[in-house]
């Protein structure tokens, strides 16, 4: 029998294409996940990610109908089968947290995002799962300035959602050592802006530990600094810092380590002194 756990997050459980189950630390009880990315394919390549076999590219052509297909079986089976009983949840977990979309790679590469998004809403609104529960996109945000993307944004927000905008270092070296991009922060400020305009948005950080070096003072003051400029510049107010919770399925695995919490507890503090409201999940 299979068992969801916060650290056992295989998409294929459900042997669905689209959507897949998660009992999420974050979100505390089930978070159904939205997998635009079942080629394992994105546009960066982080150095904690758990996709397998993970290759650089974009979002395949989506099937929609298949999307609202399965999305409709799964939340009926969540709502009025007996799903809980055989994936052995925990009954205080037994509660729908948030639809998430995330899965494996970057979701703002569909081709079809805004007209997915706008399928999710409404079937979640007419089975009653919105605006209970949360609706929300996960993204590195480096497609956010492409038009498609921020009409997609809109119909998040008319549902209710919100943005999770990933933010991993504050520095360009960092950002192409953890997520092997070459964003500028020129670009990340911008972008963000973006995203904050059209939906709310929250800022998401991972720490992780290369090589022992824990949080360098460069990094600690690039993020700092960049915080500095999101705060005077945009709405956006919160931020979670986490950790890794799973093992990386990427080369440098061998040289990650989880963040010690004191030094996560340490930078969510500095990071309070700028305006944020800042949680901390070790």
């Amino acid at each position: 029998m299979s068992k969801l756990t916060i650290t056992n997050h295989n998409r294929n459980v459900t042997g669905l294409t689209y959507v897949y189950p998660v009992l999420s630390r974050r979100a505390g009880g089930l978070s159904i996940g939205i997998n635009f990315n079942p080629n394992n394919a994105c546009n960066w390549r982080c150095i904690y990610c758990q996709v397998p076999e993970l290759k650089l590219g974009t979002a395949p052509k989506i099937d929609l109908n298949l999307l609202a297909q399965e999305l409709r079986l799964f939340l009926n089976d969540v709502l009025h089968g007996d799903f809980y009983e055989r994936m052995s949840v925990p009954p205080e977990q037994r509660v729908i947290k948030d639809i998430a979309i995330a899965g494996n790679g970057e979701p703002t590469s569909l081709s079809e995002f805004d007209a997915a998004i706008k399928i999710i809403g409404d079937i979640a609104t007419e089975l009653g799962i919105f605006p209970e529960s949360h609706f929300v996109l996960i993204t590195n945000g480096s497609l956010i300035h492409r038009s498609m993307v921020q009409t997609g944004l809109k119909w998040l927000n008319n549902y209710g959602g919100e943005v999770w905008f990933k933010l991993d270092s504050g520095t360009p070296e960092g950002r192409m050592l953890v997520n092997h991009s070459a964003q500028t922060n020129e670009s990340v400020l911008k972008n963000i802006t973006l995203a904050s305009q059209h939906c709310p948005t929250k800022i998401q950080i991972c720490l992780v530990d290369y090589q022992q070096h824990g949080l360098s003072t460069s990094e600690r003051d690039g993020f700092l600094d960049l915080l500095t400029q999101i705060r005077a510049t945009t709405s956006i107010e919160n931020v979670t810092i986490y950790t890794l919770a799973r093992p990386s399925h990427q080369p440098e695995s061998i040289d990650l380590q989880t963040m010690p919490v004191e030094i996560m507890q340490h930078f969510a503090q500095e990071i309070r002194l700028l305006g944020f409201d800042v949680t901390v999940t070790e």
